[in-house]
């Protein structure tokens, strides 16, 4: 199966799949409302506008998994997104994305890049790593995401080919991007 097979919902509610996308460089990536990596939005969408009208598109999947960061509901996701960051690439409806209801999107994107760590030579890679460890080590086993904001770069054959955990900021992707397009 390719990541362009499986079923997902908008975040209207209507079922579709990732095929639209097919020979398109994308970030898959999932978000939340109310977690200190929200700000990442906005360098989301500076990547979506310069880089859209090359065939790149970014897809956030909602996730309240992660210390309940992503409450409301997927109109108040949308709303807030629009709102708060001018959010224009697609959003898709709350989901898990790790554990026995993931998305079986997010399952074959973590086998294809597994858990590398995260670089703890910078202020928020140490810090979630300290409160992964200290609070919730459960989520540091195995190679699923372990927090919001964890990005997958994925090429215009459908393959991931790199991943980029959450305190990694956006525009960290754009060599890889670039070098995609």
């Amino acid at each position: 199966m390719t990541i362009y097979d499986y079923t997902v919902e908008t975040i209207n509610g209507t079922p579709t799949t990732l095929e639209p996308y097919r020979g398109k460089v994308l970030v898959i990536v999932n978000t939340a409302s109310k977690c200190g990596f929200t700000p990442q939005y906005e360098g989301l969408q500076k990547l979506y506008e310069e880089y859209k009208d090359q065939g790149f598109e970014i897809l956030g999947f909602p996730s309240n998994q992660f210390a309940e960061q992503e409450p409301g509901s997927n109109d108040d996701v949308q709303q807030f997104c629009s709102i708060n960051y001018g959010v224009t690439f697609p959003l898709f409806a709350k989901s898990d994305v790790r554990g026995d209801n993931a998305l079986p999107l997010f399952n074959q994107l973590t086998k294809e890049a597994p858990f590398r760590g995260f670089n703890t030579d910078t202020p928020s890679g140490k810090m979630l790593d300290g409160f992964l460890q200290e609070k919730l080590p459960e989520l540091l086993e195995g190679d699923s995401v372990k927090w919001n904001f964890t990005k997958f770069l994925v090429d215009r054959e459908g393959r991931v080919v790199a991943r980029f955990e959450s305190p990694e900021e956006p525009a960290a992707m754009k060599e890889a991007i670039e070098k995609l397009l």
